[in-house]
């Protein structure tokens, strides 16, 4: 199964190389301001991801905890009250 997960992934990549190979040239006018709508789309996107990672740090992180912290049994429990 895994091969042919692999096999399908490496013809996409393939079909993907030769595309750009062979595409015919493009004559496009790109002026100055589209190299800064780029950086500035770029910078947007890095922004969005701290500001949404610093909003729910505390939630994936007690989330974590929870996770890595081994179950305790109700029977345990009460044999050390006792």
């Amino acid at each position: 199964m895994e091969q042919s997960v692999c096999h399908a992934a490496l013809c996409r990549a393939f079909a993907l190389i030769l595309l750009l190979l062979l595409s015919p040239s493009v004559f496009a006018y790109l002026d100055p301001s589209t190299g800064s709508m780029v950086v500035s789309v770029l910078v947007g996107v890095f922004a969005s991801i701290g500001l949404a990672l610093r909003t729910y740090w505390y939630r994936i992180k007690s989330f974590l905890k929870r996770i890595g912290k081994p179950a305790t049994n109700a029977a345990n429990e009460s044999s050390t009250e006792e």
